[in-house]
């Protein structure tokens, strides 16, 4: 399966608590930490819900 880099771009702070949980779902814990994961319609929903605080990339 493919694989995507997911890197928190945006502070955490004044957000929601379920974007908060959404970053701690994904493995983002603080500023310009980047992941990768698989490339699942799960992680893509994760994704779409805190979009203004990551950048995804191809891996």
């Amino acid at each position: 399966m493919a694989q995507i880099k997911i890197k928190q771009i945006k502070s955490r702070i004044n957000c929601p608590a379920v974007e908060k949980r959404t970053l701690d779902a994904l493995g983002l814990h603080k500023m310009n930490h980047t992941v990768v994961k698989e490339d699942t319609p799960s992680v893509r929903g994760m994704i779409q819900r805190v979009h203004h605080l990551v950048e995804v990339t191809n891996a």
